[in-house]
């Protein structure tokens, strides 16, 4: 039996945190081709793929492979899940115990989730819930990445008015991709099909025209608070980490709503809608890193260290 290394490498633990990432993105992903292509209920039951089996058959056809594919999956992440639980544990590196729980912990909360919505026929809500979860776990793995590129936690490093500004970006974008859910639900690609074959879609019960357009509104708003909060970065000459994660997330929200609106007025092609839900988690993981930012390292010095000294002279 091999024996584990009693202590990682921060490099090691950097690779496996972003192999993380990845693989929680990738999930997101791949279940909007599930969703996309109607194979919602490819498998009709949940933990087995059928009453009598617990993988796919040839007379479930392709829906079958597609959201048996998915399922597959989750083995891949809870592995990366685990590898890097083990590794945080054995390393120094306390501060990002917590994360690593919470990443692992997120895998069986999902597959719970996942297995009501099966169980319930695909209820609207919870395949909303089941996503906003995954993206919440790209933004927790996404920080547990970042915070292991540097030796620890340190002091703010900018004031707390834009540091407050940066948190109220992450709740509206929150904001933004729970409208967005309700969009989803409320339009043509509802992730199962009739009897015809035909997507069933509307199982939210709004008017799409209207939750689109507040879905819009919110993503206006998002826009305009991380101009704001670059145009403070620079007049206040704020470290470049933060002014170039405030830059990166603003050029991410951008093309995101670029290819929101080309999908709307184009009636929502499917690549356009499986392009715009990676953009969700792009859009998820730079606000993570934007949040992120606004803390310099453990070696860092806080905002106002240049005052210490004159005080301490008085």
């Amino acid at each position: 039996m091999p024996v584990l290394p009693t202590a990682f490498s921060p490099a090691v633990i950097t690779r496996l945190a972003l192999a993380n990432v990845v693989a929680n993105g990738a999930i997101v992903v791949t279940g909007g081709v599930v969703r996309l292509t109607g194979s919602g209920l490819g498998c009709p039951t949940w933990p087995r793929c059928t009453a009598d089996s617990f993988v796919t058959t040839p007379e479930m056809a392709g829906h079958g492979l597609i959201e048996f594919g998915n399922r597959l999956l989750t083995f891949v992440l809870t592995a990366v899940a685990v590898a890097v639980l083990v590794a945080v544990w054995r390393s120094p590196r306390r501060d990002l115990r917590p994360l690593a729980v919470l990443t692992f912990l997120g895998i069986p909360v999902q597959a719970a989730i996942g297995g009501v919505t099966v169980l319930t026929g695909l209820n609207p809500w919870t395949v909303a819930v089941h996503f906003l979860v995954s993206t919440l776990l790209v933004a927790v793995s996404t920080v547990l990445w970042l915070r292991s590129r540097e030796p620890g936690v340190g002091r703010p490093v900018v004031r707390r008015p834009i540091a407050l500004l940066a948190g109220g970006i992450a709740a509206v974008t929150a904001v933004v991709l729970a409208l967005g859910t309700v969009v989803t639900g409320s339009g043509p690609h509802s992730g199962d099909l009739d009897d015809a074959g035909v997507p069933t879609g509307d199982r939210m019960g709004f008017d799409p025209e209207t939750v689109s357009r507040l879905h819009a509104d919110a993503v206006f708003l998002l826009v305009g608070l991380t101009i704001a909060l670059l145009v403070a970065l620079y007049a206040t000459d704020a470290p470049d980490r933060v002014r170039r994660a405030a830059r990166d997330v603003l050029v991410v929200q951008l093309l995101q709503g670029v290819v929101g609106f080309v999908q709307y007025f184009t009636h929502l092609p499917v690549v356009l809608v499986l392009l715009h839900m990676l953009g969700a988690v792009l859009v998820t993981a730079y606000t993570a890193r934007l949040v992120w930012s606004v803390r310099g390292p453990a070696t860092g010095q806080p905002l106002d260290a240049a005052a210490v000294p004159a005080t301490a002279a008085r």
